[in-house]
């Protein structure tokens, strides 16, 4: 597909997923667009509303889902409180995909460690579907960090994987800051596997082989440092730690110049040689975390 071409996509459904966050259900009018549509998970679009204005998203359904796709909106600012009202039926364009996505093939027949905060769950999510569907990898363990109970993304997805997960080679453990009935609830439910404090709380108890494991991690740029510590410590090479930098995307194309880090000596394009880098690319780049 031309990356320069936006092309028609309608609503099929909104979904609320938490007050701030709404779930979109998208496919292409056009049934040769749509068939010739394709991502890796960590590709990110950039959404069109005509007459309005345009902003880059990452895509949070799983290529294995053939004939639509899924964008996570957090209503943030003037262009996402607009689409926040768009119902289904309404048009908007879609162009992309963009940035190089995580790297699937290489992991395959690898244990994947998905490390979420907050809204970096909506990318990840690509990520354990496709794992799960595909069958191609090994054990899937999910850490998810979130604010409360009513700001967990893809609830109900995440209390099945709680419940069910085991029988499809998936283990999900989940960290909650703020008290409620909801979280006690399920706490005393699943008391090995959700706590209250924070996404690197998960990691107590945990060893994972490490030639055979590769972390994905996704969320606010305060998570990273201490994420990757709790890695590291373990032992995970650094070439194993995959990082999706989805907030820094701008026009998709690396044009618009608002993407780059680095210096002379190591540039990085976000839109282009990322959104995905290693820690390896974070050590030799000056500001890319």
């Amino acid at each position: 597909m031309n990356p320069y071409m936006s092309h028609d996509a309608r609503i099929l459904e909104v979904k609320d997923l938490t007050p701030r966050e709404k779930l979109f259900t998208l496919r292409f009018v056009d049934p040769e667009v749509g068939a010739n549509f394709s991502f890796r998970p960590g590709q990110f679009v950039i959404v069109d509303v005509r007459g309005f204005g345009e902003f880059p998203i990452s895509l949070c359904s799983s290529p294995t889902r053939k004939g639509y796709l899924q964008l996570c909106i957090r209503k943030a600012g003037r262009m996402t409180k607009f689409i926040h009202g768009m119902k289904e039926g309404d048009i908007i364009g879609i162009r992309g995909p963009y940035g190089n996505g995580f790297p699937m093939e290489r992991m395959e027949g690898s244990n994947l460690i998905l490390v979420a905060g907050g809204l970096g769950m909506a990318p990840l999510r690509s990520v354990l579907w496709y794992a799960i569907d595909t069958g191609k990898y090994g054990h899937v363990h999910l850490f998810y960090g979130t604010k409360a109970y009513e700001d967990i993304l893809f609830r109900d997805e995440v209390i099945h994987l709680l419940k069910h997960g085991e029988a499809m080679n998936c283990s999900v453990k989940l960290a909650y800051e703020v008290e409620s009935p909801s979280c006690i609830y399920l706490e005393r439910g699943f008391s090995d596997r959700v706590c209250r404090g924070v996404v690197t709380d998960l990691f107590r108890g945990e060893e994972f082989n490490v030639n055979n494991t590769y972390a994905l991690i996704c969320g606010p740029p305060v998570m990273y440092r201490f994420v990757i510590r709790e890695l590291l410590d373990r032992r995970l090479s650094p070439g194993r730690i995959y990082m999706t930098l989805e907030r820094r995307m701008r026009c998709g194309v690396g044009k618009c110049g608002h993407c780059i880090v680095g210096t002379s000596v190591s540039i990085k394009y976000i839109c282009q040689d990322g959104p995905v880098f290693t820690y390896w690319d974070a050590l030799s780049t000056r500001g890319l975390i």
